[in-house]
């Protein structure tokens, strides 16, 4: 068996049951441990309800089985003489890793954030996250769903966005704000204003009549931001929309959202980097920063279709 750890928001549980995918495509029997990393008050909760997806989950003996982990005085006794005798794998470091696809068994933790791991099985991924009729009420079960109906107007929201989107040269622009801000040593001076109005101008040079969809967890911020870009790239205000009603609960409506604009302009985030993905034209245009963290070298999470800008504003790849 393979089982692997859970961790993350919604990007990051997407990269994980993508992988699940692949090694299930590969004749493994694979579960989730989906309680180490959201036990906690604070947890973030799991989220791929939003796509329908269901997926088997490890026991809490499986576990410990795996990970040599139970408590007994006798199991205690033998780690402290023998050492542990943990199945567990930790991708190295954050690239493409070919020992993940190959252990057996195994207890895998890591974000496996590449296409790599997945690419051969594209339109199977691609089939499991279609999202469910279930984010409209913001349910994870079918049954309560039904009951509730529409929430607060939200399909209609949704639904008008999708209408603007839908008819005109729509750019999806994602800024991550809030947890990154206080975090600057692993994302500070990455999607810096040189790296914005950089890929705006080079959707510009692309699609002159492009209209940009702003996503943050700052919407206040993105409202004033749009009006020094107006001034700066000499835009007119009608040319930005920020998008708004999205809460950190009901974030999978912008994925929604971003996933139906025609072209995109990246934060280093597996949010953004998800709404790329799902949309499957071949005449998309994604721009993303240069550098995705700080303290560490990222390079498989890029797709080659990718142009990447540097933190100073600078073209890295065509």
């Amino acid at each position: 068996m393979v089982i692997i750890r859970m961790t993350g928001g919604l990007g990051n549980q997407m990269f994980q049951y993508a992988l699940y995918l692949k090694l299930c495509s590969m004749g493994k029997e694979v579960k989730f441990d989906d309680f180490t990393e959201y036990e906690g008050r604070e947890a973030r909760p799991v989220m791929l309800w939003v796509f329908g997806i269901d997926y088997p989950r490890a026991t809490k003996e499986e576990l410990n089985i795996i990970t040599d982990g139970f408590l007994k005085l006798s199991h205690r006794i033998r780690r402290k003489l023998f050492g542990r005798k943990s199945l567990e794998y930790h991708e190295k470091d954050g690239n493409f890793d070919q020992q993940v696809l190959a252990k057996d068994p195994a207890y895998l933790t890591g974000y496996f954030q590449s296409e790599k791991y997945f690419k051969d099985i594209e339109e199977k991924v691609r089939q499991a996250f279609v999202f469910s009729e279930r984010i409209w009420s913001g349910c994870s079960n079918a049954s309560d769903s039904n009951k509730l109906g529409l929430k607060d107007g939200r399909k209609l929201a949704v639904e008008q966005y999708l209408e603007q989107i839908e008819n005109c040269l729509s750019v999806s622009v994602h800024v991550r704000r809030g947890d990154y801000l206080e975090n600057n040593e692993v994302y500070g001076g990455i999607c810096t204003e040189k790296y914005y109005l950089s890929a705006f101008e080079r959707m510009l040079d692309a699609f002159s009549g492009a209209v940009f969809f702003l996503f943050s967890n700052d919407t206040a911020w993105a409202g004033r931001w749009i009006k020094e870009l107006g001034r700066e790239l000499k835009l007119s205000k009608d040319r930005f929309v920020v998008v708004e009603g999205a809460t950190e609960d009901t974030g999978y409506l912008d994925l929604l959202l971003m996933s139906r604009c025609r072209h995109h302009i990246l934060a280093n985030s597996s949010f953004s980097w998800w709404g790329a993905w799902l949309n499957a034209s071949g005449e998309k245009l994604v721009i993303a920063p240069s550098k995705w963290f700080n303290n560490q070298d990222l390079q498989d999470i890029y797709t080659e279709d990718m142009i990447r800008i540097s933190p100073e504003g600078e073209c890295m790849s065509l």
